[in-house]
């Protein structure tokens, strides 16, 4: 390991980024501002962005071999934003060469390639987080606050989505294969709306699952991030969901609604979480016409007896460096073995469940 310090005698960490796509940037741009991190080496396939990015931020070591980075580059930590097939192996092999990993979400294809990640990082001794960005933001955490507080009661039911008028990642890319994606809207935008929900109600247990998938839009070059119809790649066809909806069953009794679209005949897009607790309810929502696009925190309870809605202070959103940086306390905190990857494998799990059940037609027991 290298021996760079800091004044203060503390060893910075050495950092590399394993794919440079827009959420590799986020990850490169946020090692490169923190001052108790060395961004020493980037692993991507086009070498133009290897190029552009390791001028920008004076990176040493490029890569078009992840594999010869890991073993040359002497990391102490590595983000994984590639796509979703490539996390386990990369994130297994990392964490067996003694490196602490920060993968992209969806954690893995399935819950059992998850797992495979967890024990990987259980058996290292590593630190192994997914980064669930949205989870930083400065609604969300003035929600969690409230909830904290224990203003609003024992949380018996949430609502929670995220609907796009028009936005399917790549028709005919990895996103719509189902090989290496392993899912749709759920996997890559409902994961985001499960864990806030559940990170906001204090992770309760997902007991069951009873889902449904549709593929309408996509099947038919429609819905892409352009307007009208687009010609699907040849031998690339549209394999995954472009909307998803659940019933959740939790543990102690309680519910959670979820649904993701990719595509809908909505007027824009729009991300929420509600959630209703014996004294007293809550939203967040945000979306609208990009134009002017709306973001909404609101609290009802009572005081006093009264019937009071709340507007709690909202600070600012903490994007990818907010991710990173968590991830960076826990690899500092000196205990990997509360940072395992286990919370992110709870989320694979459900979403395991869900499909299973939309295939199915019928509830699902979520694994243990």
């Amino acid at each position: 390991m290298n021996a760079a310090v800091q004044e203060g005698g503390r060893r910075r960490l050495r950092a590399g980024v394993i794919g440079l796509g827009w959420a590799g940037q986020q990850h490169v741009a946020a090692y490169a501002a923190d001052p108790a991190v060395d961004l020493v080496a980037l692993s991507a396939m086009e070498e133009h962005l290897l190029e552009r990015f390791g001028e920008e931020h004076e990176v040493p070591g490029r890569y078009r071999d992840w594999t010869q980075m890991i073993a040359e580059a002497e990391l102490d930590v590595v983000s994984i934003a590639t796509p979703t097939f490539l996390h386990e192996p990369m994130a297994i092999h990392a964490l067996g060469a003694g490196v602490h990993v920060l993968t992209e979400k969806p954690m893995a294809q399935t819950g059992e390639a998850a797992a495979r990640m967890v024990a990987a990082a259980q058996q290292a001794g590593r630190v192994l987080d997914v980064s669930f960005n949205h989870r930083q933001r400065g609604d969300v955490t003035a929600l969690k606050e409230v909830v904290d507080s224990g203003v609003l009661g024992t949380l018996y039911y949430a609502k929670t989505g995220w609907l796009r008028r028009q936005g399917i990642p790549g028709l005919g890319t990895w996103f719509t294969r189902a090989e290496s994606s392993g899912g749709g809207a759920l996997m890559d935008i409902g994961i985001h709306m499960l864990d806030m929900a559940l990170h906001l109600m204090g992770e309760p247990a997902v007991t069951a699952a009873s889902a449904s998938t549709h593929a309408e839009f996509g099947p038919l070059g429609r819905g892409g991030s352009g307007f009208g119809v687009s010609q699907l790649e040849q031998g690339a066809p549209f394999e995954v969901e472009d909307l998803a909806t659940a019933f959740l069953r939790l543990d102690g009794g309680g519910t959670l609604l979820l649904e993701s679209s990719w595509a809908q005949w909505i007027p824009h897009d729009l991300c929420y979480v509600t959630l209703y607790g014996a004294d007293g309810g809550a939203t967040i929502e945000w979306g609208g016409d990009p134009a002017h696009p709306h973001q909404e925190i609101t609290v009802w309870t009572e005081v006093a007896g009264m019937p009071a809605e709340l507007q709690p202070a909202v600070g600012e959103d903490g994007h990818h460096a907010a991710a990173v940086a968590s991830f960076l306390q826990h690899v500092a905190s000196g205990d990997p073995a509360a940072h395992d990857g286990s919370l992110a494998l709870r989320r694979a799990r459900v979403i395991d469940a869900c499909y299973a059940s939309a295939q199915a037609g019928t509830e699902v027991a979520v694994a243990r």
